[in-house]
């Protein structure tokens, strides 16, 4: 299903290998078009359910439906030729029984041909990832601030202020370390907390409003291209204002169709002779 046959793309096993050699670049990715575009650039690409805020206009992740992963899961794994790629593994579909996540992790990867699947949760869902590995499904597990969890943890803020909260996050760690997962998210914790835990885990850690020393970093893609224009989150670095050149691309073509230049000559079709 990648883009081209003759190149090997990058597995979970070879992401792992990666532990505490070069950063892991990652980014989101929910289109064949984005895909190709990041493809290259990318040692992991994530179909994540933040596409429902980014693409769908919902207020948070929990609306995302098995069956929207899986289509955007198709559609990026038509675009890429070098990346691995992991899946998200939407809200209830994996939080009633490792037998469920099981049946609907399978599903992800039989329809849509990814190289992984990402849930969130620590020392909770630590039997479910073991039971997913075991069974030959690669898993990306997902600590720290986790958006499936905004209705009970208080919203989107970052963690490991409290002694509490430093304390579970330290368990997760070592759960998600122990479970069999080939790498691990570490979004919206404290830096020396997200710093202390990629030193003691064994495998990967990729941070995202984390600390620079993790294992590599990943970033939505649409908020790194400035595709937004009303609310940056702190941890991100605009690359680029896209936002503002769609816009202005669309106003000048707004222009030319109301003052007629827009179809000129050579946008039309003549007559054959």
């Amino acid at each position: 299903m990648s883009a081209t046959g003759s190149q090997k793309r990058l597995t979970p096993t070879r992401i792992a290998a990666m532990k505490g050699g070069k950063p892991i670049v990652s980014l989101t990715a929910y289109t064949t078009p984005m895909a190709r575009l990041l493809d290259e650039h990318c040692d992991l690409l994530l179909v994540g359910d933040s596409l429902g805020m980014v693409l769908y206009g919902m207020e948070t992740t929990i609306g995302v439906t098995l069956d929207m992963m899986i289509a955007h899961g198709k559609a990026v794994m038509r675009g890429v030729a070098h990346a691995c790629v992991a899946v998200d593994m939407p809200f209830g579909s994996y939080q009633e029984s490792k037998e469920a996540a099981f049946r609907n992790a399978v599903r992800i990867m039989q329809e849509t041909g990814c190289d992984a699947v990402k849930l969130e949760g620590g020392e909770e869902m630590a039997e479910t990832i073991a039971f997913l590995t075991k069974r030959g499904i690669p898993v990306l597990g997902h600590i720290g601030l986790m958006p499936q969890l905004v209705h009970t943890s208080g919203g989107y803020r970052s963690v490991g202020h409290s002694e509490h909260e430093t304390s579970k996050i330290r368990r997760d760690a070592h759960a998600i370390g122990g479970s069999g997962a080939f790498a691990v998210v570490i979004e919206g914790t404290v830096e020396p907390l997200a710093r202390e835990v990629t030193s003691a885990m064994h495998i990967p850690t990729i941070g995202i409003g984390a600390s620079s020393a993790c294992d590599g970093q990943i970033l939505v893609s649409d908020d790194m291209l400035g595709l937004f224009n009303d609310f940056t989150p702190r941890f991100v670095k605009r690359y680029d204002e896209l936002g503002k050149k769609v816009a202005d691309a669309a106003a000048a073509y707004a222009d030319e169709v109301r003052s007629r230049k827009f179809p000129a000559a050579e946008h039309t079709f003549k007559r054959r002779s």
